[in-house]
């Protein structure tokens, strides 16, 4: 009986211990990932252009908000600052996006650039690997009577990377998948 447990023990390690050896990122699919994760970033940025502009149609906004959804973490949060105030508000991405929406300018502009990894991924106790890409977003309001706001913030975005499951003609399939979290403001100024 000992041998039995002795054996379903060293199998069942030899079993976890193999199977995290599978979830260690090569360096070729590691680059894919980042790349991944970059071109996710970089929709973002495309869809808080689109959603932000006040030319955007109401109901193309909407459906942008749902596309944008889908890129991120439940429960995820972005923080809002501003040169007028010294706090950082963090919301719900879906709260987020209505507020940009609703901003009382005539015309936004919002540009994002130096888009990099400042974190490399790290494997996590749950398997997941997380890293962190740093933006400056360029954000410029402006009303018809000619008022202007404009600032820069360096935002700080967590990603997420998972081992996800597909079925392809019956066959489970493995893949990787790559989703944003938090975004953290760093610091903003003129």
């Amino acid at each position: 009986m000992k041998i039995k447990i002795l054996l379903i023990f060293a199998l069942t390690l030899f079993l976890s211990s193999s199977l995290s050896a599978q979830d260690i990122l090569s360096k070729q699919r590691k680059a894919a990932i980042d790349s991944l994760a970059l071109e996710k970033v970089r929709d973002l940025s495309k869809y808080i252009s689109i959603i932000g502009s006040k030319e955007t149609p109401f109901s193309e906004a909407n459906r942008v908000i749902e596309r944008t959804l889908e890129l991120f973490v439940e429960d995820a949060q972005m923080g809002v600052s501003s040169l007028y105030r010294e706090d950082i508000k963090y919301y719900p991405v879906r709260k987020y996006l209505e507020r940009l929406m609703a901003l009382n300018y005539d015309k936004i502009n919002i540009k994002w650039y130096d888009i990099q990894y400042i974190s490399d991924l790290e494997l996590q106790p749950d398997g997941r690997y997380v890293g962190v890409i740093t933006i400056y977003q360029r954000f410029e309001g402006t009303t018809d009577d000619g008022m202007v706001y404009k600032d820069t913030t360096k935002k700080d975005i967590t990603v997420y990377v998972e081992k996800k499951q597909t079925q392809i003609s019956g066959r489970l399939i493995d893949f990787w998948d790559v989703l944003l979290g938090d975004i953290r403001v760093a610091e903003t100024q003129r």
